[in-house]
């Protein structure tokens, strides 16, 4: 099937002369404002812009098949001048316990050398790389479930495991322990992959770590009719991208039946979407420089080390006594 590519394109004078560049922009970065105030950047010695490709495809228990719509797409993000390209949770290796029965047999050797084939597309490109995959670790040991991060010299800089596993995942996966922040062009991004939207504490950690994009990749695919996922992870992707105010590149496998990849600016608003259960890359520009609104900003640091109202509480026996009127 051929993949659809989609861009948002925004204009600017430069020398009076209209041009067009990819994406509508977003800016991130916890500050303090007043309420009802548009937000500035907090972290300005880190301001900075990038191009991002949020992708999705159909992902499969298919290795080499992953690996060609993976590279396939990071060559529409770069001809879309992207800086960095993401993909969704097990992309190249395909998701245990809906993709694979098990792991147990998985052909590692077969993913290894799909793997070097994206490294050496991604030095080829100049070009960064989120990408989703089973890790392995040592015999017995259950593999993690990982996003690496490639750079645009072709190396894996870090890598992400996903500390919160299902209890379906914990069948075949080895939680993680750690968080991951790195810069791309100043930007400071993080990384969560699927079932740890469920625990806000994360993103409140990545907060703390001056992250402004968060790329939080899902396998969400394959739902059965009447399932609550794609009516519910939108609204808590915009909850988290508001409440933190970060960028979200929110991806998934567009397998029949999904939800779509979203790009969320730091107000909480969905940007833009992909086509439902379509393969596609979309291109955004994150803009740490420009505002959004940021209702929590002016106490929200504050807040999460453990001062939990705003002002100065009194001390006062009309206030203390709670059953009087």
């Amino acid at each position: 099937m051929k993949a659809k590519t989609h861009s948002r394109w925004v204009g600017f004078r430069w020398l009076g002369v209209c041009l067009v560049l990819v994406c509508a922009s977003s800016s991130l970065s916890p500050g303090r404002a007043d309420e009802g105030q548009a937000s500035t950047a907090m972290h300005s010695d880190q301001a900075g812009k990038l191009l991002l490709a949020t992708c999705q495809f159909p992902v499969s228990a298919d290795v080499t098949a992953n690996a060609e719509w993976i590279r396939k797409q990071m060559r529409e993000a770069k001809a879309l001048q992207a800086d960095m390209v993401h993909f969704s949770e097990c992309a190249l290796s395909g998701y245990a316990g809906v993709d694979h029965k098990t792991l147990d047999d998985f052909d590692w050797a077969a993913q290894r050398r799909a793997l070097e084939s994206i490294l050496c597309l991604a030095d080829e490109l100049d070009l960064w790389v989120v990408l989703g995959s089973a890790h392995r670790l040592s015999a017995g040991v259950k593999p993690h479930n990982s996003l690496y991060v490639i750079n645009p010299a072709g190396k894996i800089v870090d890598r992400y495991d996903k500390r919160f596993c299902t209890g379906g995942d914990l069948k075949h996966y080895s939680p993680g322990d750690h968080f991951v922040t790195f810069d791309v062009q100043g930007v400071r991004c993080g990384l969560l992959i699927c079932y740890d939207i469920r625990f806000p504490e994360l993103y409140r950690q990545y907060c703390t770590k001056g992250v402004q994009l968060m790329l939080h990749s899902f396998y969400n695919a394959r739902q059965k009719e009447g399932s609550i996922h794609p009516k519910i992870m939108p609204p808590t992707a915009q909850a988290r991208a508001a409440t933190n105010y970060m960028f979200l590149s929110v991806n998934n496998s567009c397998a029949p039946h999904s939800w779509e990849s979203l790009f969320i600016t730091p107000d909480g608003l969905i940007e833009d979407t992909l086509a439902l259960d379509q393969p596609g890359v979309m291109v955004h520009q994150v803009d740490t420089t420009k505002a959004y609104y940021d209702a929590s900003r002016p106490y929200r640091l504050a807040c999460i080390n453990g001062k939990w109202h705003s002002g100065d509480t009194v001390d006062d026996p009309l206030s203390s006594d709670r059953q009087s009127h």
